[in-house]
């Protein structure tokens, strides 16, 4: 019995995943405003700090659970112990991704396995934070303010793009001999070509360099990483020229939602639910794992990282490692509706300190040839200290700003 579907449609739909993730992770940066980083650190250095303990907090629990459960007992690969950033991390798009490099790593059922600790990581998420936010009601713990009709009229006007640039896409837009659609996805194919070049550059680097010795790493990167890097020069281009109104944000966004979509229906309808009977135990390890990690570094840590408005500014970092941007995205907008506390903002250009590293980033793809080339020890070890570096500065950054604050 083949099932509904015939196995030539079956096939299609296993390559779909890494062929749309990389047009996903392209539009992240693209008609988005690249600010200056120094500008803008002060104000998200605790998003930053706590979403990196989350992050590679995820690679500790992972790896010591790796190294003391899940090889020596049921006899799991040590990458296995990559599992939680993966799906909880980098969610559905980033585990379809992984695919073939877990494939070549020896280790295809990490590519089921993720994605089903993705949905359990995207539903345990909603879950959990919609507690928290109600329990944060209850005890005062969310500072909400409510803001007046006039301050949101107020903001949502700030916060639009300037009239001259609106006219002059929409003139272009008229004038234009294709459908502005197309046209906005020719930019997004001009981020994937970017990042194609800059993987075949770090490719042929690696071969003449370290690789003629035997350590490869980079053919295990696959390329969505890099088409995050080439959707964030494409941006760059695009505003060093004053070229800002060739691009739509509204239509970038709808490109990467349907390849987000494809991605995701074409990765959960392909996974071997055969896979996941076989290895149950190891699945039901890796979710609690990772949602009690997530949860109770949350609970303890946000408080002391965030000098104000811990949950409403936690809870996105919270949604998004235990699903994707938009479930953190949406919790915050549960917390606070009106952005009285800034979260939003600092989520945002959060990303930019985050994704290029972690959440499908450039760590995400080459921590398992990392794994299997130097041990699962040495990675943990790394991910421990970097880790502590980011909770010791998170520390210091908070008591620093409510001192500053006391003062002023």
């Amino acid at each position: 019995m083949n099932g509904i579907f015939a196995p030539a449609i079956v096939d299609v739909w296993k390559q779909s995943p890494s062929i749309f993730i990389n047009v996903v992770f392209a539009t992240i940066f693209i008609g988005q405003t690249i600010p200056n980083l120094k500008m803008i650190w002060r104000k998200v250095a605790p998003q930053a700090a706590f979403g990196q303990i989350l992050g590679w907090g995820q690679y500790v629990v992972g790896l010591i659970l790796a190294m003391t459960v899940l090889v020596p007992v049921f006899n799991l690969p040590v990458i296995s112990g990559c599992l939680i950033e993966v799906a909880f991390e980098g969610g559905h798009g980033t585990a379809a991704g992984m695919a073939k490099t877990f494939e070549k790593l020896g280790f295809p059922a990490g590519a089921d396995l993720s994605l089903a600790l993705a949905t359990v990581g995207l539903i345990s998420g909603v879950v959990a934070g919609t507690v928290i936010i109600n329990w944060g009601y209850r005890t005062g713990k969310l500072q909400i303010i409510k803001a007046s009709a006039h301050s949101e009229t107020t903001e949502k006007t700030s916060t639009a793009e300037p009239q001259e640039i609106q006219i002059a896409r929409r003139n272009l837009f008229r004038d234009l001999l294709i459908d502005p659609l197309s046209f906005n996805f020719g930019f997004v194919g001009l981020a994937i070509a970017f990042g194609w070049l800059i993987l075949e550059a770090l490719r042929t680097l690696e071969a003449v360099t370290w690789g003629a010795s035997g350590l490869k790493l980079m053919p295990y990167v696959p390329l969505f990483p890099m088409a995050l890097i080439g959707g964030a020069i494409v941006q760059i281009i695009v505003e060093r020229t004053g070229r800002r109104y060739l691009i739509s944000r509204a239509l970038i966004e709808n490109i990467g939602g349907v390849a987000l979509d494809v991605t995701i229906i074409t990765a959960l309808a392909t996974i071997s639910l055969a896979v996941i009977g076989n290895n149950l135990v190891p699945f039901l390890l890796l979710s609690c794992a990772g949602i009690v990690w997530n949860i109770c570094a949350f609970l303890f840590l946000a408080p002391r990282i965030f000098p104000t408005f811990w949950l409403e500014r936690g809870i996105g970092d919270m949604g998004q490692s235990m699903g994707v941007t938009a479930t953190g995205i949406l919790l915050m907008r549960m917390a606070d509706p009106d952005n009285h506390s800034g979260a939003f903002e600092g989520f945002a250009y959060k990303q930019l300190f985050f994704e290029p590293i972690l959440g499908g980033g450039l760590f995400t793809a080459a921590a398992p040839p990392l794994i299997v080339e130097f041990g699962a020890f040495p990675i943990l070890l790394l991910s421990f200290v970097i880790m502590i570096f980011w909770l010791i500065f998170g520390l210091i950054n908070c008591k620093r700003i409510q001192l500053a604050a006391k003062s002023a």
